[in-house]
């Protein structure tokens, strides 16, 4: 009986040890998989691959978000908010948050909910900085200063 006893702690210290291998292996990847970084500068190049003799394949403005898929050396492979892939040099990418509004219009409301009174439009593919997350709306500011509450449903980014 004290043979089974002990063969089954050396199965449970095994069974232990591979699961803290996998937990630190795999845990970074699914860190990562929810990585956003916004643009930097007034613009940056998406490219075909991660090298500046590339193809550009668009052109994105300051604080457009972008979600990180995999990083490469100073470049990082992004996905845009319809899941388009490219190579964005990493320097160029920052981290305040940003969303990009997804619908056709979004109401940019005064407090966070519909009771409250529209400040103002934004409109499809507008780029605003996100100051603070509410439950189902966010708190956002425009180029211009304005700020306001959008529905995240509206939005894409972080």
């Amino acid at each position: 009986m004290s043979c089974n006893k002990s063969r089954a702690a050396r199965w449970l210290a095994t069974a232990a040890t591979a699961l803290a291998v996998l937990t630190t292996t795999l845990a970074p990847a699914a860190a990562h998989a929810r990585e956003f970084v916004s643009v930097k500068g007034a613009s940056v190049n998406v490219r075909q691959q991660p090298t500046t003799r590339s193809a550009t394949l668009w052109e994105l403005g300051k604080g457009y978000p972008l979600q990180v898929v995999q990083r490469k050396g100073q470049w990082l492979r992004v996905r845009d908010n319809e899941s388009t892939l490219g190579w964005v040099h990493a320097p160029l990418t920052g981290k305040t948050p940003h969303m990009v509004v997804t619908g056709r219009t979004a109401n940019l409301r005064a407090g966070p909910g519909q009771k409250h009174r529209v400040v103002g439009k934004l409109a499809e593919l507008e780029v605003v900085r996100t100051l603070k997350k509410q439950g189902s709306w966010a708190h956002v500011q425009r180029d211009n200063g304005q700020k306001g509450w959008v529905a995240r449903s509206l939005t894409w980014g972080w």
